[in-house]
């Protein structure tokens, strides 16, 4: 999924994991959250979806690493939780999800080669790609045959969880039945 910022990407994939959860499919991988204090937006948060371990992607306060904005890139935080939690999900999930691929996350060769093999474990991935994002590696992912973008708007928000979900438990039981014979 993509969209501008603050539509709701976020909000949409997990509301879709909510789903899926709900219909007893393991959903494995990594999501970003940002954190307040007093209003401002102080940082990035990824958590492990199945440990539920977190780590900082980027904050303010971050004293060290690549620069975007006012917020620094916890490249240890990204690859101890987010990519570890990716490869988990390629060996224990059901479906992968990867919030987001964004210009924060790039800056790690681990992440993108954990994205490479969730993309390639023929397991369905659900991820947001940042709505700006220009790299040869955010383009290789979208063009590839399997992969669908779907742009999150302000009008199919609402929608888009339960026929996301739908779609993906569909794919997920196809490659079931298919794999059983």
């Amino acid at each position: 999924m993509t969209g501008l910022p603050g539509v709701g990407k976020t909000t949409v994939l997990q509301r879709v994991i909510d789903e899926l959860n709900g219909r007893s499919f393991k959903v494995g991988g990594m999501m970003t959250r940002e954190v307040r204090r007093d209003m401002a937006r102080v940082g990035f948060e990824i958590e492990d979806l199945s440990t539920k371990r977190k780590g900082w992607l980027a904050h303010v306060n971050q004293p060290h690493g690549p620069q975007i904005g006012k917020y620094k890139v916890n490249l240890r935080d990204l690859e101890e939780v987010g990519a570890k939690a990716i490869l988990n999900a390629v060996q224990q999930a059901d479906i992968i999800a990867i919030d987001e691929i964004g210009p924060m996350e790039l800056f790690s060769a681990s992440f993108k080669d954990s994205v490479v093999k969730a993309v390639k474990s023929g397991k369905a991935v659900l991820g947001t790609i940042h709505y700006r994002v220009r790299d040869p590696f955010v383009t290789t992912m979208k063009e590839n045959r399997d992969v669908e973008v779907i742009e999150v708007t302000l009008k199919n928000r609402e929608v888009l969880p339960r026929a996301i979900a739908d779609r993906i438990a569909q794919i997920v039981m196809s490659k079931f039945q298919s794999n059983s014979y």
